[in-house]
């Protein structure tokens, strides 16, 4: 009925302002028609968008201010071919490309900016690539590129490539200013500056963003805080230009987990004592954690920290004509990433207090809870045992692109060197802590009341922790990568081009682990509570020690990358492409250390390699445009690494093939009143020898949807006031590979207004109007499969209902 009343509301809304409003001219939309648009992503020279062979979507910052996504995940969600899960947060969210199965992050697209990564892999552990970057106003661009010439720019891009293309100054001095606050408690100001220092040669561009709100879900802390600048001086010259830019970005940002849900058959309804839309595991009442190490001092972490990158990066570009048709491209970039993550993993579902009793080994009825807060003995009828995860990665990356360009009376011929340097240095110190199973978790202390206090294994938890770093991780991966490529551009005819690239990989890697031994506090002197020794706990018994031996790891990637494809303009605004593309992703961080440090690896290690043929039908005019592209692609030795709560790790591998279609479109409707944007999805991914088990061939990839798309009318009701409704469609999805466990199908509205008054925007952006509870993942942390039928699963929602307002200023 809901989605029928939108319609209907919509219907009558259009046919009432057209018959209104139709001899009103609306102000120049802001969106650039697609047949004018040119892209440079994916491509040796910029291109219009129309004469490219490539499946790629845009987005100019007037049409990123309309969105006003609460994300850069969120924003992603627009381009067809991505399957964007948002429901971590603002960060830490992830991105499936073309129905290529992983573990998370952006493990088989590249995230740039300006062109270069915003770090190498987009894809180590906890380090998703959307940590590192932020859109806001100083975005001027992002140009979304799905498989093709990924791998051929870019390294580990077999499913596409995402360009975030910086502002810079014009002759014009501009500027934007831009405050917003929400139901959640956000205040966030932007602002950027452009313009120019010297007229026609220097320019200039500086802006950023600050905020802090609670977050949807309730932490009852600022689950988000911080902010980032950026800037770009850029000097021309007759022949060329050189570019020298900074990012700093200091943002912390809470990360959402599953939570406990009552699924009845493919019902999915909320457990008793927890909020499905607002509810959180992540709460101020236990974000401290204080413990003692086994191998001496204490070890401290604060929840409230979340997701805290800081980021600085330098870059340089220089362009230069050396004469004869021949220009220098180069483009430089430092990186340096402190990253502190901290965040509650729930390890299993909730659990009965006896059966939980009985877990820790307390037989009968001769158990008892108490709050940690305030020693009040309590009889919950669940507790949950929560991993509090703590990880410090020191991250950098230096990467040089250097390119030549050739160009002659037919096309032009681009060669180049791609260098990148990168290392991440990480730490682990992982814990369990027990508390109640409600929105607003309580540390819970448990004992055996049937032993004294004195006796060994008395209490099964220290200060509500259950298990007090068991798992220690130190360990280092570094990677020298030395790419040459080449790209080839040919215009056959006026209306037939030609494109073939390929790119040859030379690249190292290497890394280390320290092994870990167990130990215990029995002897340490330390006392559980002022007078009783660690001898009367158990939460120390399985304690991690960092050892002081080495495991020294090295591996090598010789590959050539390749890709061949052909663009007819069938007139100026009808056009047909078929691409044919062959990458390749290295192994991640998890299989490397998983490979390396296994007595006896299941399989050989080896990067996963991808075919793609795609075909692809492009109409442009400016006021409709539509792309259809059908694809099919295929992995072979695909790697599972889901990092599970007891700290081991998945170890299979499999192949995978898919065949969908892309289809995305925009409309300008009723003169110029209406306009409509759409973009959708169908694929089939299925699995093909998956870790040996016959039983599971021609199953659905996990966590992919068959069905996806995003449809958004918007209304010019006059010159300034214009509405929109969004609606976001997740089809029916599997938790895991054995398809037993279904994820069911979604739909997310969203709603918004904004009326220009002169230069003021003001505007009301609303997400999930509905409230509506859609689930994006089970538990990939755990590594059994739900029970069927009427029970308790852990899984996790998007965000509930919620309101922003904004007042933005252009000058």
């Amino acid at each position: 009925m809901k989605k029928k009343s939108i319609l209907l509301l919509t219907g009558i809304a259009t046919f009432y302002f057209n018959n209104t409003y139709a001899q009103e001219t609306v102000q120049d939309s802001t969106r650039t028609a697609s047949i004018d648009q040119v892209v440079i992503t994916g491509n040796s020279r910029p291109k219009a968008k129309i004469e490219s062979s490539t499946a790629i979507s845009t987005f100019n910052a007037k049409e990123i201010q309309k969105q006003n996504p609460i994300s850069a995940a969120a924003l992603l969600q627009r381009v067809p071919g991505f399957a964007v899960e948002t429901s971590g947060g603002e960060v830490g969210n992830n991105l499936f490309a073309r129905g290529i199965p992983s573990a998370g992050a952006y493990e088989f697209t590249q995230v740039q900016e300006d062109g270069l990564p915003v770090f190498e892999d987009g894809a180590l552990q906890f380090a998703n690539a959307d940590n590192f970057f932020r859109v806001d106003n100083t975005t001027g661009r992002l140009e979304a590129l799905r498989g093709g010439s990924g791998s051929i720019f870019a390294t580990n891009s077999p499913g596409g490539l995402i360009n975030f293309i910086s502002k810079e100054g014009t002759n014009d001095f501009k500027g934007v200013a831009k405050l917003e606050t929400s139901t959640y408690g956000l205040m966030r100001t932007d602002v950027n500056l452009g313009g120019a220092l010297i007229q026609d040669k220097l320019f200039f561009n500086v802006g950023g963003f600050y905020r802090t709100d609670d977050g949807i879900r309730k932490t009852d802390f600022k689950a988000n805080q911080g902010g980032q600048i950026r800037m770009n001086l850029k000097y021309v010259f007759d022949k060329g230009y050189a570019k020298v830019y900074y990012k700093k970005l200091d943002d912390r940002n809470t990360f959402y987990l599953p939570i406990p849900l009552v699924r009845n058959g493919n019902d999915i309804t909320e457990f008793s004592g927890f909020d499905a839309n607002y509810g959180t595991y992540s709460y101020r009442s236990i974000s401290q954690l204080n413990i003692p190490q086994a191998g001496g001092g204490f070890f401290s972490r604060n929840l409230e920290d979340g997701i805290h990158p800081k980021v600085d990066v330098v870059g340089a570009e220089f362009k230069y004509d050396l004469g004869n048709n021949i220009t220098v491209l180069n483009k430089t970039r430092y990186t340096n990433i402190d990253l502190s993550y901290t965040g509650i993993f729930p390890a299993g579902g909730p659990t009965s207090a006896a059966d939980f009793a009985k877990k820790k080994g307390i037989t009968g009825n001769t158990f008892q809870y108490s709050l940690v807060s305030n020693g009040q003995n309590v009889n919950p009828q669940y507790v949950q045992e929560l991993g509090f995860w703590a990880i410090d990665k020191k991250m950098n990356n230096f990467v040089n692109d250097l390119q030549f360009n050739y160009k002659f009376d037919t096309g032009n011929i681009t060669a180049g060197f791609y260098k990148s340097n990168w290392k991440s240095q990480q730490n682990w110190n992982w814990s369990n802590i027990l508390t109640t199973a409600t929105n607003n978790p309580e540390l819970l202390n448990l004992v055996d009341s049937s032993l004294l206090p004195t006796s060994t294994g008395y209490s099964k938890t220290y200060n509500g922790v259950t298990a007090l770093s068991f798992l220690l991780r130190d360990s280092q991966v570094q990677g020298s990568l030395n790419d040459l490529y080449a790209n080839l551009d040919l215009n056959v005819t006026e209306n037939l081009n030609l494109n073939a690239g390929v790119r040859y990989s030379r690249d190292f890697y290497k890394g280390y682990s320290v092994n870990t031994t167990s130990g215990n506090l029995n002897n340490s002197g330390l006392t559980t509570d002022g007078t009783h020794s660690f001898l009367t706990t158990t939460a120390d018994d399985n304690m991690s020690v960092l050892g002081n031996q080495y495991s020294y790891w090295k591996y090598d990637i010789d590959k050539v990358s390749y890709t061949l494809a052909a663009n007819y303009k069938i007139n100026s605004n009808n056009a047909v492409y078929g691409r044919f593309s062959h990458g390749f992703r290295s192994p991640n961080e998890e299989a490397y250390y998983n490979y390396f440090t296994t007595t006896n690896p299941d399989q050989p290690l080896k990067p996963v390699t991808t075919n793609q043929i795609e075909m692809g039908y492009k109409f442009y005019t400016r006021n409709f445009d539509i792309g259809v592209i059908p694809f099919y692609s295929t992995l072979k030795n695909l790697s599972f690494t889901d990092v599970f709560s007891d700290g081991s790790s998945e170890n299979t591998f499999a192949d995978t093939k898919n065949m969908g279609v892309e289809i995305e479109g925009f409309a300008r409707l009723f003169n110029n009143m209406m306009e409509l944007t759409f973009n959708g999805t169908i694929q089939d991914p299925k699995y093909k020898g998956l870790a040996g088990n016959s039983t599971l061939e021609g199953n659905t990839v996990r966590r992919m949807p068959k069905l996806y798309f995003n449809i958004s009318p918007a209304v010019n009701i006059t010159k300034e006031w214009r509405t929109y409704v969004s609606l976001n469609y997740y089809g029916k999805r599997f938790q895991d590979q054995t398809n037993q466990d279904t994820l069911p199908s979604f739909s997310e509205v969203g709603a918004g207004m904004s009326y220009q008054l002169g230069k003021i925007r003001f505007a009301v952006d609303a997400t999930n109007v509905f409230n509506t509870m859609g689930i994006t993942e089970g538990d990939p942390r755990s590594p059994s499969v739900q029970s069927a039928g009427n029970s308790t699963i852990m899984a996790r929602p998007i965000m509930g209902a919620a309101a922003r307002a904004s007042i933005t200023l252009d000058f």
